[in-house]
């Protein structure tokens, strides 16, 4: 009889999968023997497993210039890193031994540039694309980049008051401007949002009927400035809809709107939308989309008879969602009523995945051992008195099944492909909610002979130190 818990995932899903296998009842992610990790370090456990980041930066740069290839695209592809998706030292440390470009998102992430250089991981030719809505001390620091020889620095306007503070810090500074190149530019399309949002229109970035305009009355005759790029994104991203190829065709019209007019201008840049894998069954075709959207961009070039431009995207997700891991072990089971088993996890959904409940995202969620044992549907409950702090069908797609817990011999389980935002959302190193400390922080990579090591990267969270954050 196929009552197993493997029985339901292989009848399920095509199962095993590059990055998930089984080997007597227990789960291995990218071939690392999850329970022997548990041994080691315990639960909670947050998992940043290092070549993967890597994977997924040769993976697309791969399939660009196999559709640049086969679409006869006369532009180049520049992959861009968004620092946002996580912050970390190691991630960007990763990221960066793939010859990529860097997108910003506030002024603290300028530091982050500076503090990159200092290490020697960067150079000053790297393109650092700035987007965001731009206060004043986020211009400064892009001006002061700028003066410190970071001449592929590009500020994208958000709006038209952007540009007359850089401006103004530019000609303050303008003693020797015969030997500084003119600072590189981009806007930003403010563009539609599909019929299910609340607004219309993105708050982010310039009408479309005001880009030429601008640039003709204000860039065009600044010797401060050259326009180089123009900054598409939607955020439900790169997605085979006729709402996204819409968009797609309007964005690419304007920008040989303004290549008519502005000829150094050369680079569009398509922002991010790659997604992560949030399912076994995840069907998206990642190579048709690369091949299409460049197909697209040079049909509409073709047909303006103008050059395609220099294709940028901005990957964050995508660059190191898949290489994240939460790892759990079950406290109890509780029955609460005919129909509702709730399996309790030793954390907070709340302050660990906040986008579960933020924004009911869901991630592939498997058991670590017990694989050989029958199942049974459930729901998961965290630790902290807020009734948002649960994961369940109710919120996602599939209804939760996992194998029914056996005596003195705890369950563990673990949400996979979490490498994104959720150390920032949930607050990493600060207060979390009803005083849940944050996990235990390791990272995994490979030597030279291919054997996976770990290392510490943080303890998990005392009391002692969200007392000090408090005051006490």
């Amino acid at each position: 009889m196929k009552n197993k818990y493997y029985d339901l995932v292989d009848q399920t899903f095509d199962f095993p999968q590059d990055e998930f296998r089984t080997e007597d009842g227990e789960l291995y992610f990218h071939d690392i023997p999850l329970m022997e990790v548990i041994k080691q370090y315990g639960t909670p456990l947050k998992i940043s497993y290092l070549p993967k980041i890597t994977s997924q930066i040769q993976r697309a740069k791969r399939m660009f210039n196999v559709a640049i290839a086969k679409t006869d695209y006369r532009g180049s592809y520049n992959y861009c890193y968004c620092t946002k998706s996580s912050h970390f030292s190691f991630v960007l440390e990763e990221a960066l031994k793939n010859d990529i470009n860097l997108e910003t998102s506030s002024a603290f992430d300028i530091n982050l540039i500076q503090e990159l250089y200092s290490q020697q991981l960067i150079d000053r030719d790297i393109f650092i694309i700035c987007n965001g809505y731009k206060r004043q001390q986020y211009i400064e620091n892009i001006v002061g980049l700028f003066n410190d020889g970071f001449h592929n620095v590009v500020p994208i306007l958000d709006n038209k008051n952007e540009y007359y503070s850089l401006d103004k810090l530019l000609s303050s500074a303008d003693t020797s401007a015969h030997l500084v190149p003119p600072m590189k530019l981009g806007i930003r399309i403010a563009s539609e949002e599909e019929p299910k949002f609340d607004f219309y229109t993105s708050r982010l970035g310039m009408r479309y009927s005001d880009i030429v305009s601008f640039y003709e009355e204000q860039v065009k005759p600044n010797k401060h400035f050259s326009l180089k790029m123009l900054h598409f994104f939607i955020n439900t991203g790169i997605r085979d809809t006729a709402y996204y190829w819409n968009e797609l065709s309007k964005c690419v019209n304007v920008y040989c709107d303004l290549k008519r007019v502005c000829p150094e201008l050369d680079s569009l840049n398509i922002g991010g939308g790659f997604p992560c894998k949030t399912s076994l069954a995840a069907t998206y075709d990642y190579e048709y989309m690369a091949e299409e959207v460049l197909a697209q961009i040079k049909n509409i070039c073709t047909l303006r008879g103008v050059e395609e431009p220099n294709i940028f995207t901005e990957f964050g997700s995508f660059t190191v969602g898949e290489s994240g891991a939460t790892l759990y072990s079950i406290l109890d089971q509780k029955q609460q009523n005919d129909r509702e088993l709730w399996y309790m996890i030793d954390s907070s959904f709340i302050t660990t995945l906040p986008d579960t409940w933020g924004i009911n995202q869901r991630f592939i969620m498997l058991p670590i051992n017990h694989w050989d044992c029958e199942y049974q549907r459930v729901f998961l409950g965290g630790l902290t008195c807020d009734s948002e702090d649960y994961y369940n069908a109710d919120s996602h797609a599939n209804a939760i099944f996992l194998p029914k817990l056996q005596k003195d011999d705890p369950l563990y389980i673990g949400f996979f492909h979490t490498g994104a935002y959720q150390e920032s959302l949930g607050g990493y190193g600060g207060i979390q909610h009803c005083l849940i400390p944050a996990p235990k922080h390791i990272i995994i990579d490979k030597d030279e002979n291919g054997e996976y090591v770990t290392k510490l990267f943080a303890k998990e969270q005392s009391h002692k130190s969200m007392l000090k954050i408090l005051g006490y």
